[in-house]
């Protein structure tokens, strides 16, 4: 059953970096990066984008419950450039996670091929026969009251990855409504994954971009 789509509004569009070329900004969780297909899920990161820049284009997406960085281009060539970046894996992506449980190591790595789960879509799962090659690499950050705070970086970029990735080593992510357990799903009121972090280097004036957004105080116990 689809949830009931009730966006946040404040902010309306946060803006952590813009040029004539590129614009960064910040997801809130219960956002849509794109508009859906039924017509009370229009309201989204692009059609709000669109509404103060004119032409913008995304580049890439969240998923409606993950909070943080989405990149935009500012014309179809902008659009180009920083797609191929994507692409080709020229953009470091840091993500943090509050997950259950406290993992034993203090890192490591989850070397796991991913694939969509058709009858249950949009949902992924593992496959080693058919999935696709999907890495994350993962660090602990700190552990309290049952739940882990987690630095991930994607080394790949497959949907949901991180979400499988983490509930496939038991430490689903807290207030995941599709992957954690029951009582993982309602240790949040939202999916404690944030987009922190992106570094790349800029497509048109070659400098090196660091660009970051503090983790919201609900991934804070």
């Amino acid at each position: 059953m689809m949830r009931k789509y009730t966006p946040p509004n404040k902010p309306f569009l946060s803006v952590v970096y813009e040029d004539e070329m590129l614009l960064i900004l910040d997801k809130p969780s219960g956002l849509l990066t794109v508009p859906g297909r039924s017509s009370d899920r229009k309201d989204s990161l692009f059609v709000r984008s669109q509404n103060k820049y004119p032409g913008s284009l995304i580049v890439h997406r969240l998923d409606m419950d993950t909070s943080g960085l989405v990149v935009m281009a500012r014309s179809p060539e902008a659009h180009k450039r920083m797609s191929a970046l994507f692409q080709y894996r020229k953009i470091e992506k840091t993500y943090y996670a509050r997950v259950w449980g406290v993992p034993e190591k203090s890192n490591g790595e989850v070397d796991l091929p991913l694939i969509c789960d058709w009858p249950n879509r949009p949902r992924q799962k593992v496959d080693f026969e058919v999935g696709k090659a999907s890495l994350t690499h993962w660090k602990k950050i700190s552990s309290v009251g049952g739940s882990s705070l987690l630095r991930l970086k994607p080394i790949t970029g497959r949907s949901h990855q991180l979400r499988v990735h983490m509930n496939a080593i038991g430490h689903p992510i807290l207030g995941d409504p599709f992957y954690a357990h029951q009582e993982a799903m309602t240790a949040a009121s939202r999916l404690l994954l944030h987009a922190s972090e992106l570094e790349f280097v800029h497509p048109y004036t070659e400098s090196l971009l660091t660009l970051k957004s503090d983790l919201p105080i609900d991934f804070y116990v």
